[in-house]
């Protein structure tokens, strides 16, 4: 996969020279060049490839070269380049995973999609998504200086359990390696040279690893704490922006360990609060002329929106405990969204005020616990075989409720699931193959309740609904000798609920029981994929080509403001394509084309005619990147992210609702440098460099967008930071 840095995006101006073409040009001929200097290069894996590891894929280490499927790891220095010029993590996702949507810009993460499905986010193995009641809110849940890696397998994953339907992206955080004390302290100013659109962050962080001795056994702790807050900046044009962004946000980390022999015990706790803005309201803008929504100083009649999430883990691992690794984590994760508030037309009630005058906010509540283990056995019974197997168990509780009158939209989903998995993994020469199973045992419980005035009052028996699913991997990995060649085939099925609360919150009819709702049946997603790779001595090329299909799908149709959920089949093909080449030894090129194509159905048992529109899938994209660094203590870096227009659905419609959408496209270049000093490392980014208007996708594309949701992206701005570490 890709690891160019991210970059926003703006609308074509055909009148000026473009500089993605350049770029292109320039990577293109840079790459050709290198087909025939390879040739007598060492094609060999250098031996940083070759100890890349990825565990959320396998439940066990494991090179990157023996994992079947498109997987990748964002290292921590692609983070730290990224984060020079935005904190945002989306946008960090889409710039380094082929397959992942634009990023919003927004604290909503709806439309973020991994190769037209959601995504199982993960915090050191800890779910961070609420398939049950999805809000798009679960993109913002740690600060980026706790990160060490992210591990991202694209795709349908059985590894990790429930909503891994699209893939898994798995924040890992750091962990001191080395003996002693360090601590680092961040400062960043940012600015867009208008008003309110100033920003700022402050980190500390501490670090220490203690040496083991005869009278005491080695143990490391690291602590984090660091805040941020931002204006609502301007778009291209010096337009005030939209208000539904990042405000402030702060975040408190802890993780410490001891090691007694080939034992480890270790405690994570995560804290972490995002607010939105409480001075500012919305100016509603104009599709049909083009004129975005802004926003201006103003009080809200409502609390401002918000995410907090608590996080923590008890981990204990034995690397030799009956010749394996076994490793056990016990969990816990609570989380809130408050989302803007307003006279909103569903929370109309004329019981409690007149119709059109009652104000009204949602806010989701997930609370989670559960536990996660497993064994790895190598060289069971004969050399080359390996042995995973273990035993999940997730116990999930999600509502939603209106926080200003105390209604219940969403009662209360209590979920539990049970997954006993095991993988078998055969390593011969060249050749890995693995298959594997998981035993997915699931229950939902929902007690009697009575769905909001605007869906009648009506009265809903509680039940309970079972699902089993046994969910099936099987692949392999060819590796075509010293040549640097490999190819890899892989058949991954996920398993996931659809969004139970959207379901349940929306039922019209009486003498309806959670029983009768055939709408619970569970998402199951099988994904097909090819693919090869190669590493040359300076270059690296990867593609894969990919066909995902659930028969019962989960797809929201939204009409006049209202979500409402269809079981159809859905279709997605995808191809996607990276290359990387070292020019020398100061300079080096990446790029990335990612191309997908959902389809699904106007209703059961219709044909698949309707493409998947903007909440579902990302538009096709092309990533490029120039890495320079003319010297150890400095280095630069130009990323272009080009999102092609799309058009999807023109002339559908659900009842009286058009299905069209229409996307402009964008182009954005970022711009980033750090260098070192004796004072500390300094560091400068400047985000959509060319200062382009542009609208983001979601917002521009979204068939359902309103004036009041007609969101332009951020305009140029120059983000100075510092770092001392001693």
């Amino acid at each position: 996969m890709s690891f160019a840095s991210r970059i926003p995006v703006a609308r074509r101006r055909p009148a000026r020279p473009s500089p993605l073409r350049l770029a292109a040009l320039t990577i293109a001929c840079a790459l050709a060049h290198q087909g025939a200097a390879a040739q007598g290069a060492d094609a060999r894996p250098s031996a940083q490839q070759l100890e890349a590891v990825l565990v959320t894929a396998t439940r066990g280490s494991k090179a990157l070269d023996r994992i079947p499927g498109a997987v990748g790891v964002i290292s921590r220095a692609d983070i730290e380049a990224q984060t020079l010029v935005s904190e945002d993590p989306s946008a960090l996702l889409a710039l380094q995973v082929p397959g992942y949507a634009p990023s919003r810009q927004k604290l909503s993460n709806f439309g973020e999609g991994l190769r037209g499905r959601n995504a199982l986010l993960l915090l050191d193995g800890i779910p961070q998504t609420n398939p049950l009641r999805f809000g798009g809110r679960e993109g913002y849940f740690a600060d980026p200086m706790i990160v060490e890696r992210i591990e991202v397998v694209s795709g349908a994953s059985a590894a990790q359990g429930m909503g891994a339907t699209g893939g898994i992206i798995n924040t890992i955080t750091r962990r001191p390696t080395k003996a002693g004390t360090q601590q680092s302290v961040e400062v960043k100013l940012g600015s867009q040279f208008h008003s309110d659109s100033s920003s700022w962050k402050t980190g500390y962080l501490l670090q220490h690893r203690s040496e083991s001795s005869a009278q005491s056994q080695p143990w490391d702790v690291i602590f984090y704490a660091g805040a941020l807050s931002q204006g609502t900046g301007v778009d291209g044009t010096g337009r005030p922006l939209a208000t539904e962004s990042l405000h402030r946000s702060a975040d408190l980390f802890l993780k410490a360990g001891t090691e007694f022999g080939a034992q480890r015990l270790q405690l994570m706790v995560n804290g972490f609060n995002a607010e939105g803005f409480d001075d500012r309201v919305d100016v509603p803008g104009n599709r049909a002329t083009g004129q975005p929504t802004t926003s201006a100083e103003g009080t809200l009649a409502w609390e401002p929106p918000r995410n907090r999430v608590r996080s923590a883990s008890l981990d204990w691992t034995h690397d030799d405990l009956v010749g394996g690794r076994a490793s056990v984590q016990l969990f816990k994760q609570d989380f809130h969204a408050r989302y803007s508030g307003g006279v909103i037309a569903t929370f109309q009630d004329a019981s409690l005020a007149p119709v059109g005058t009652l104000v009204d906010q949602s806010e989701v509540v997930a609370k989670k616990w559960g536990l996660r283990s497993s064994w790895v056995r190598p060289d069971l019974a004969l050399p080359g075989l390996e042995l995973t197997t273990g035993i999940d168990l997730l116990d999930d509780t999600s509502s939603q409720r209106l926080t200003q009158t105390g209604r219940t939209w969403v009662p209360p989903l209590h979920y539990r699931s049970l997954a006993p998995f095991v993988q078998l993994e055969y390593e011969a020469g060249p050749l890995t193959v693995r298959g594997g199973l998981r035993d997915e045992h699931t229950r939902l419980q929902v007690d009697s309740y009575r769905t909001l005035a605007f869906y009648n009052n009506t009265l809903v028996t509680g039940g309970e609904r079972r699902a089993n699913q046994l969910v099936k991997s099987l692949g392999g990995v060819w590796r075509f000798g010293r040549s640097g060649w490999s190819a890899f085939a892989a058949y991954n099925e996920g398993f996931g609920p659809p969004d139970a609360g959207l379901i349940l919150r929306a039922v019209r009819t009486a003498n309806q029981s959670v029983t009768q709702l055939v709408d619970l049946q569970p998402i199951v997603v099988k994904n097909h994929e090819v693919g090869v790779n190669w590493r040359g001595g300076a270059s690296t090329l990867s593609a894969s080509v990919y066909r995902s299909r659930s028969e019962l799908g989960s797809q929201i149709i939204v009409s006049n403001g209202i979500g409402t959920v269809q079981r159809v089949p859905i279709e997605v093909k995808g191809v996607e394509v990276t290359a990387e080449h070292r020019v020398d030894a100061q300079l080096k090129l990446n790029a990335t084309y990612a191309r997908t194509l959902g389809r699904t159905a106007s209703a059961a048992g219709q044909p698949l005619t309707l493409m998947l529109g903007a909440r579902s899938q990302g538009p096709d994209k092309l990533l490029l990147g120039a890495q320079w660094t003319p010297r150890s203590d400095w280095q630069a870096q130009l990323n272009a992210s080009h999102y092609r227009p799309r058009e999807a659905n023109l002339g559908q419609v659900s009842g009286t609702t058009s299905l069209a959408e229409r996307f402009s496209g964008y182009t954005v270049l970022d711009l980033s440098t750090r260098w070192q000093t004796a004072s500390g490392q300094w560091g400068l980014g400047i985000e959509n460099l060319l200062d382009r208007r542009y609208f983001t996708y979601y917002s521009e594309a979204h068939y359902a967008g309103t004036n009041d949701d007609y969101y332009a992206g951020r305009g140029r701005t120059v983000t100075l930071s510092w770092r001392r570490d001693f």
